[in-house]
């Protein structure tokens, strides 16, 4: 892998991460359209990964030091922080019982252009469906949503599933997580930030899990592979404050038309045999 396919990627992953298209779908199709592309396993797309979550860890770093002090805050405050944590844990197994079992056929999924462009439709059809639901809510004098101190057990069992199917390259993370959440009545902005902080645990898991195949890349392409994560951190970070106010404005549906453009575009190049 070259360097300027390092940080062409990484620029894809960080735009794609946090807007909810599937930065997994998009890195597949780019990985198809680069000549001779392999890496060992899925090694790099881990990295990028790292590089966007590290973007998540410094636009959340308030939050993030709420929740790590919670155990140790007797206020009112550190008492719904230390909810939120428990929450953020138990939405974690599922991810993490998906992830797990189902970790290699995941992976064959990348290689499958046409599953990709049949789980951007998925995505986008989520996106519409979620959008739609909050515009009659508004319409019919609904409140906006329920805030962080109402979140449920449920929401989380919910949210984690969904996280754990969205490992399927072709469907967004964010914006399966996200749709989920206001599916089930929750404020947009408090689905968003939720469902950000619970990719972290998720990501750094899947980071451990890859670190064995550290040892099958050379070392001349070590620059290449931190280059590409640093793009994907900056990219990142400007991805994040861009769909924050794309949520607070309510413009989600424009993501769910890309998805499907995009899905149905891939889905007619891939099995008319172009790519």
């Amino acid at each position: 892998m070259s360097f300027f396919e390092a940080v062409f990627l990484g620029l894809i992953q960080g735009v794609t991460e946090f807007l909810p298209v599937s930065s997994s779908g998009h890195l597949a199709i780019a990985q198809s359209l680069l000549p001779d592309f392999s890496q060992p396993g899925l090694l790099f797309d881990i990295l990028l990964h790292l590089g966007t979550m590290v973007a998540v860890v410094c636009f959340f770093r308030r939050e993030l030091l709420q929740l790590m002090l919670a155990p140790f805050n007797r206020s009112e405050e550190g008492k719904l922080h230390r909810r939120i944590l428990m929450l953020l844990i138990l939405a974690s197994v599922p991810t993490a019982v998906i992830g797990l079992s189902f970790k290699d056929f995941f992976e064959s999924l990348f290689h499958n252009l046409p599953a990709v462009a049949g789980m951007l439709l998925v995505t986008g059809t989520l996106l519409f469906v979620a959008e739609k639901t909050r515009k009659e809510g508004r319409q019919e004098g609904r409140q906006e949503g329920r805030q962080e101190d109402r979140l449920t057990w449920k929401d989380a069992l919910l949210v984690g599933t969904v996280q754990g199917a969205a490992i399927i390259p072709g469907i967004s993370r964010s914006g399966s997580t996200i749709a989920a959440l206001l599916l089930a009545g929750v404020n947009g902005e408090t689905a968003a930030r939720f469902s950000f902080l619970l990719a972290l645990p998720a990501v750094f898991g899947a980071a451990l899990l890859s670190l064995g195949d550290l040892r099958e890349v050379a070392a001349s392409e070590f620059p290449a592979y931190l280059a590409g994560t640093l793009a994907a951190f900056v990219s990142g970070l400007l991805s994040i404050r861009f769909l924050m106010g794309v949520i607070r404005r309510k413009r989600l549906i424009y993501f769910s038309a890309y998805c499907w453009g995009m899905g149905a575009l891939l889905l007619t190049l891939s099995l008319s045999g172009v790519i």
